[in-house]
């Protein structure tokens, strides 16, 4: 589901808009995108949101660049963030957390990593985890959870302020760690990258195999979806593929081209290859994701 973000949105009523259940307390909230049926940008401008991804995909776009979430993703939206635009998959599965400004600032650990860590996220706002940080943060959600359930605790919110505290030394970690290796990348490697990424912008549209960019670049598939995963996080079919799906999306918004149509200009052998692709980045196939947009497009039409 894609939707334009009023950076300026009304401040929710959260008891209102949202059962008020187990994850509340005001200041840190936390939800699950399928449990709760509400989405991240629900909240852009009102909170820090924190989201870990478990399943399907999302994009967004921050002052006009666009980002791909996938499983295994951290994103963190400052508050001040402009997220213009969102795209979830209809399987899109992920837990997030919202903390207030005032609640931040209250708990934010003084370590120089709080001020590094968040002038690298304006820039890199989604993260690959390892799997040793995947269960970290997902420790760290529970947490969250079993201190928002603990109502009877006289001391919860002090208690959840620690917990935030332990939060943000975690993922200071996850980002001085990631930080670090990329330092240590040798320029060889980011040169080559850079140039990976620059051939990706150029030919996404017309070939989406790992083997035609390594050729171009004289070196081989292994050796370049290495480089791209110790110098993004990401292996590089992960690159192409974003690239392609999101120029697809766009296409399928187009209602004067047909599907045959969109299939040929991506340079697909044939329109049932394409929609398998389809379905697969997507998660619906490009008539369902088709539909959904029109439906979206009349309903909008309608407020108006």
């Amino acid at each position: 589901m894609s939707e334009q973000i009023n950076p300026d949105l009304e401040k929710l009523d959260i008891g209102r808009q949202f059962e008020v259940g187990k994850y509340h307390e005001g200041d840190v909230l936390l939800f699950n995108t399928l449990r709760d049926k509400c989405k991240p940008s629900d909240f852009v401008g009102q909170y820090h949101i924190h989201i870990l991804c478990h399943a399907g995909r999302a994009q967004f776009s921050m002052t006009g660049v666009s980002f791909e979430i996938g499983p295994g993703s951290l994103v963190i939206w400052q508050m001040g963030s402009y997220i213009d635009y969102t795209d979830y998959s209809p399987d899109f599965d992920a837990d997030f957390l919202l903390v207030s400004r005032i609640f931040l600032v209250e708990n934010n650990p003084e370590t120089v990593w709080a001020t590094k860590g968040y002038v690298y996220i304006k820039t890199h706002p989604v993260f690959p985890l390892t799997e040793k940080d995947i269960a970290l943060c997902m420790a760290d959600f529970q947490r969250f959870r079993e201190q928002l359930t603990n109502k009877e605790h006289l001391f919860r919110r002090e208690i959840l302020g620690k917990q935030m505290q332990i939060f943000l030394y975690d993922l200071w970690n996850i980002y001085a760690n990631a930080i670090n290796r990329q330092q240590q990348l040798s320029n060889v490697q980011g040169n080559l990258f850079n140039r990976f990424m620059d051939l990706v912008r150029q030919y996404s549209t017309q070939n989406r195999e790992v083997a035609f960019y390594a050729s171009k670049l004289c070196v081989t598939p292994k050796y370049l979806s290495q480089v791209s995963r110790e110098s993004s996080g990401y292996p590089a079919s992960h690159w192409i593929n974003g690239y392609a799906t999101q120029e697809i999306a766009a296409l399928l918004k187009n209602p004067d081209l047909t599907i045959a149509e969109i299939s040929d200009r991506m340079n697909f052998y044939t329109p049932s290859h394409f929609s398998r692709y389809v379905k697969n980045m997507l998660g619906v196939s490009p008539t369902e994701y088709r539909n959904k947009m029109e439906r979206k497009n009349e309903f909008r039409a309608q407020e108006a």
